[in-house]
């Protein structure tokens, strides 16, 4: 951004910093904040601070707020699970493109352009915009929903419809000209591009693991972060090279990284500057909104924007509806997908240079694009308004029912169905959360009751009313969720009691690390348990084999404790393992000399007692 002046930056941030938090008051989304800012700051708003060279620069430089966001969805993305998306993201996406892109393309026709540029502008306007779409479902807490899972697969697909748009624009060219410009799609390019993808799955899964856990042994987090970004540029950009778009390009890859062990420190690193981004990346499209046509011709604009966003509306409701969708799912479907999308103003931009549209057209449409655009958080909200009653979607969340003074467990596998039994049978309330639907769905043929949702996620805990719990155990089987969790409680809640389940000495040093003093490792007792009973078996007589268990227990919690002033020095860590088995030694000999000692002073006593009494007074 070579002509944007440390002012204009100043400019920048000053509303990303009061848009978001206002437009959250006001109650009509982030998205909308942002855009207004960027009109306001814009070469056609109030101030204009910002000239249209400046505003395509910025738009061009936050349009990596886009690629870092189907970075870190593709992050959570298994590919297992990506492939059994793979009828609604042809299917779904397939339909929708097609008939949407028809049907624009026939009213285009209408409106008296020519065939091949109506349909070219049809295709253009079936496209959404994925970051804003994304970002909306997820203020809205929709995007774990059904249908808010099936605009992610109608979102997927037209972003692989719009590379060959692109590559294929030339092709719907007017002129003669413009049509000599057309390039055929190579086949060798298309193989270069699959090469390309195997070639990262390779390097992602062999390589990138080494490579990140070399820069955590450094302990350097700005090396971390750096690396982070440097894995979403460097692979968006062979992805590009290799014709595949950036933004699609990111998400194969983040799709890609995500069964590695660093997926979650990738995210953690990344997440501010994607937010940071998109929020700069509406700004700019609110920027490079013409005021001018809008006043200028209102009322054709104002025809063409309703006109995109209820032939949307229309198509996608019905397809949902088709997808087993009820009513209002359906409608969400359709307004969460009805504006143009952020490849309409590169397409427009290809149009315009191919002879495809004039110039004039395509200022037209992009201004189309922005104000269907800035409808949707309001349609929205609007329908919430409307329509109120809840959606029969799969919630983000089940909705725990409302109790105070309750115990909450996190996680509801084994460990935690045992502590569950145990309160059930002395008649405590609690509340039972796990991630895996699934694991609800099994423990409910069981008799038992629990919640789907993600205790490591404030939402979550709020519905599960932490503020009037007693107690949260977390028995969660990841040890990072774990961690996730036990840092959102205290923080958020810092006067509740927590108990948490440690899967091994290290997961109980870093739970140490937060405060977390009441810890249970996961096998250490059912270790000593089976030690007990071995004892016995070789010889030892019951209160023999106690005593040793609890001597040794005594010891370890008094080394666990040692230990986590040192965790994160390996060799002195090492150095004490190595020398436990003597401490150890001398603690089984010190305490038998003095279970000796006890025994003989109990047989000097019995002895005295036993004297006959004198006779006497």
């Amino acid at each position: 951004m070579a002509n944007v002046t440390l002012l204009d930056i100043t400019a920048l941030l000053a509303a990303l910093a009061i848009a978001a938090p206002l437009a959250q008051w006001l109650g009509i989304g982030r998205v909308l904040g942002y855009l207004v800012a960027g009109v306001l700051l814009g070469p056609y708003g109030a101030s204009r601070l910002f000239s249209s060279y400046q505003a395509s620069e910025i738009l061009h430089f936050a349009e990596f707020g886009v690629v870092l966001l189907l970075f870190l969805i593709g992050l959570e993305l298994r590919p297992k699970r990506l492939w059994a998306m793979r009828s609604a993201i042809f299917g779904l996406g397939g339909l929708q493109v097609g008939i949407t892109g028809l049907a624009l393309g026939f009213i285009a026709i209408l409106f008296g352009l020519e065939w091949r540029a109506a349909v070219f502008t049809g295709f253009v306007l079936a496209l959404s915009s994925t970051a804003f779409a994304l970002q909306v479902l997820e203020e809205n807490g929709e995007l774990s929903a059904r249908h808010g899972r099936l605009a992610f697969a109608v979102l997927l697909f037209q972003d692989l419809a719009a590379i060959p748009l692109i590559a294929l624009a030339p092709l719907f060219a007017i002129t003669a000209a413009g049509a000599g410009a057309a390039k055929g799609m190579d086949i060798g390019t298309a193989i270069q591009a699959l090469a390309v993808i195997g070639a990262v799955v390779l390097i992602g899964h062999f390589v990138l693991d080494h490579v990140f856990r070399w820069i955590a042994r450094t302990k350097i987090r700005d090396a971390m972060t750096a690396a982070a970004l440097l894995t979403v540029v460097g692979t968006s950009l062979v992805m590009q090279q290799a014709g595949v778009s950036a933004s699609l390009g990111a998400f194969l890859a983040g799709a890609l990284l995500s069964e590695s062990s660093y997926r979650h420190q990738l995210e953690a690193d990344l997440k501010p500057f994607e937010g940071l981004l998109l929020g700069l990346f509406f700004t700019a499209i609110g920027m490079s909104l013409n005021l001018a046509l809008i006043v200028e011709k209102p009322l054709l604009v104002l025809a063409l924007t309703g006109g995109l966003v209820l032939i949307k509306t229309a198509v996608l409701a019905r397809l949902g509806r088709g997808e087993g969708l009820e009513a209002g799912a359906a409608r969400r479907l359709g307004l969460v997908l009805s504006q143009g999308g952020e490849f309409g103003f590169l397409l427009l931009t290809v149009a315009a240079g191919s002879a495809i549209l004039a110039r004039g057209e395509a200022d037209l449409l992009a201004v189309v694009i922005t104000l269907s655009m800035a409808a949707t958080p309001l349609l929205l909200a609007l329908d919430e308004r409307l329509a109120p009653a809840p959606l029969a979607v799969v919630p983000r969340y089940d909705t725990p029912p409302d109790v105070e003074g309750h115990v909450i467990i996190a996680g509801f596998g084994r460990f935690g169905q045992i502590v569950a039994r145990v309160l059930r049978g002395k008649g405590i309330a609690f509340t039972a959360l796990d991630i895996s639907a699934e694991q609800v769905e099994l423990v409910k043929g069981f008799g038992a009751k629990a919640f789907f949702g993600d205790a490591s996620r404030a939402e979550i805990l709020d519905a599960a009313q932490a503020d009037k719990a007693r107690a949260i155990v977390i028995a969660i089987d990841d040890i990072e969720a774990s961690m996730r969790t036990a840092a959102l409680v205290k923080e958020t809640y810092p006067k509740l009691p927590v108990l948490a389940r440690a899967r091994n000495r290290n997961h109980a040093h870093r739970l140490l690390d937060l405060g977390v003093t009441i810890i249970e490792r996961e096998t250490f007792l059912s270790a000593l348990e089976i030690t007990r009973r071995l004892l016995k078996i070789l010889g030892h007589t019951e209160k023999e084999a106690d005593r040793l268990v609890k001597t040794f227990r005594a010891h370890d919690e008094r080394r666990l404790i040692e230990d986590y002033k040192h965790y994160s020095d390996v060799e002195k860590l090492q150095d004490k393992a190595r020398s436990d088995p003597a401490t150890l030694k001398k603690l089984f000999e010190e305490d038998a000399a003095e279970q000796a000692k006890v025994a003989a002073e109990a047989a000097g006593s019995g002895k005295a007692g036993k004297e006959p009494k004198r006779a006497g007074g």
